[in-house]
């Protein structure tokens, strides 16, 4: 038997993107439907698109890819689903940014430009984070891959929210909201930060 060197130090780019492509060619993270046992299901909570990942994604993503490897050897079929999150406003907020260091505002571009601009930091982001997850070694099912405002999840959201309103668990009335003078828009709760600053309260008695 000829004898085989080792290398003095590991160099993880000399075998892990092969050994990866290696997984996803032969569909090593696709779940056989056919396969006994229960389903062992995980929808990656989405990162936002507002920038890359950072080593709290790293965590939180390889806790996820943990379970998901047990319950794959112990033989049930599991799926790990990826994706990203538009991030609605936070998304905006990056493109606003981005445009203010070249002296320009949303106004200036006009709507059809301003979402064109907001695409493309949506697809540059995009692309990072599924290769920052690949890197990672996540054994997610990229054939299943989602983006929060593709079609048919848009579809989802308009279908659930008929039927919420339908069975009376959401309904419509006026209420006091957070509202951005810059976004021209309500705010949620968890969209607000707030700051406390020094005041005065007035009491009035009345006669």
């Amino acid at each position: 038997m000829k004898a085989v060197e080792l290398e003095k130090s590991y160099n993880p780019k000399d075998f892990e993107d092969r050994i990866y492509a290696d997984w996803k060619e032969h569909g090593c993270f696709q779940p056989d439907t056919d396969a006994p046992g229960d389903p062992f299901t995980v929808v990656m909570p989405p990162p936002n698109v507002t920038g890359i990942l950072h080593m709290g994604h790293a965590l939180n993503n390889q806790l996820q890819d943990t379970l998901v490897r047990y319950h794959r050897m112990c033989g049930r079929p599991s799926l790990w689903v990826p994706g990203t999150d538009h991030a609605g406003i936070a998304t905006q907020n990056v493109v606003e940014r981005q445009l203010a260091a070249n002296g320009l505002r949303r106004q200036d571009l006009g709507r059809e430009k301003f979402v064109e601009e907001t695409w493309k930091v949506k697809e540059r982001h995009h692309a990072t984070i599924s290769k920052q997850l690949e890197k990672i070694g996540s054994s997610c099912d990229w054939t299943r891959e989602r983006f929060t405002m593709d079609e048919g999840l848009s579809q989802a959201v308009r279908e659930s929210f008929v039927t919420l309103y339908e069975r009376g668990l959401i309904y419509k009335g006026n209420y006091l909201v957070n509202y951005c003078t810059h976004c021209g828009t309500a705010l949620a709760d968890d969209e607000v930060e707030y700051k406390n600053l020094p005041g005065k309260l007035y009491q009035v008695q009345y006669p």
